[in-house]
């Protein structure tokens, strides 16, 4: 029985896994794999913990099945989050990275805020939270990329 259960949550953390999106959080990583595979970065402006519209985008976009696998195989994604809870605070190194990136692409301060980047950090395009499908938000932003 111990190993059926075992087995069990094996798989089910291997699905996890396989289909969570994969968020960087460092811009020179992101950057470098984007030039290695030759894909554009989505960076993405949120306050994962008091923006309604960032939530939102977060549920109907980014955590869908068709956005993560699309994004898996055609983007870098990096995510430069903006918490208010303490509970939630990022590490003084992070918050600072992110201050950074808000300087050089969010010097308006909008949230959510997301912008296309080529592999050398120049911008493609800008966009934010829109209520529509994934697929319709794919097109939007591979319209960028073009």
């Amino acid at each position: 029985m111990k190993k059926i259960i075992l087995t069990l949550t094996l798989i089910l953390f291997s699905f996890i896994t396989i289909t969570a999106q994969n968020w960087e959080t460092d811009f020179t990583l992101a950057k470098d794999m984007a030039f290695k595979e030759h894909k554009p970065i989505i960076l993405v402006f949120q306050g994962s913990d008091w923006c309604g519209p960032c939530i939102k985008l977060d549920h109907e976009i980014w955590s869908t099945d068709a956005f993560r696998k699309y994004a898996n195989k055609n983007y870098v994604m990096l995510q430069a989050d903006f918490p208010k809870r303490k509970k939630n605070a990022l590490p003084e190194a992070q918050t600072k990275a992110n201050a950074k990136l808000a300087e050089a692409y969010n010097k308006n301060g909008f949230f959510p805020f997301v912008v296309v980047l080529n592999a050398k950090g120049e911008v493609l395009g800008e966009t934010s939270y829109k209520k529509t499908t994934p697929e319709n938000y794919i097109k939007e932003i591979n319209a960028f990329t073009k």
